[in-house]
């Protein structure tokens, strides 16, 4: 049987954007090789920490949300806790209420990336029109 899971790891400011994505791929595999089944993933950037972490006051903080056995979470813990880039972790089992709401966060989101596309794309349009009104009124005063 699975159950639905949610972890969040912050890893150590000090990495690259490409190492901080082979990080983030390294737990992928793992659970991915266990059976998980990856539902959802958020990048949250690099934010300041609560208190000091091994002497660190920032870190890159990502979110995975997951389907798998139970018996997978202990081998995927073990992985974070043995990879230096990680500072903190949580792994928790999501209720229906939980799950829930997790699903309205994702359908929310994806909402809000799909409005921020469709503005850009409007934003281009408007400067690529003001460009073409420019070179028309340009053109018209030469003649």
């Amino acid at each position: 049987m699975q159950n639905n899971y949610e972890a969040v790891f912050i890893m150590t400011p000090v990495l690259s954007d490409q190492q901080m994505k082979e990080a983030v791929d390294k737990f992928k595999t793992v659970l991915s090789s266990g059976g998980a089944e990856i539902v959802h993933e958020e990048n949250w950037g690099l934010k300041k920490l609560a208190y000091p972490v091994n002497h660190k006051t920032t870190g890159f903080y990502q979110l995975l949300q997951f389907k798998s056995a139970p018996e997978l979470i202990k081998k995927f813990e073990t992985e974070l806790k043995r990879d230096e880039r990680i500072i903190r972790w949580l792994t928790v089992s999501l209720d229906k209420h939980a799950l829930e709401y997790a699903q309205k966060r994702i359908q929310r989101l994806s909402g809000q990336k799909a409005q921020k596309e469709a503005e850009a794309t409007e934003n281009v349009a408007q400067e690529a029109n003001k460009e073409q009104v420019t070179v028309e009124s340009e053109n018209n005063k030469e003649e």
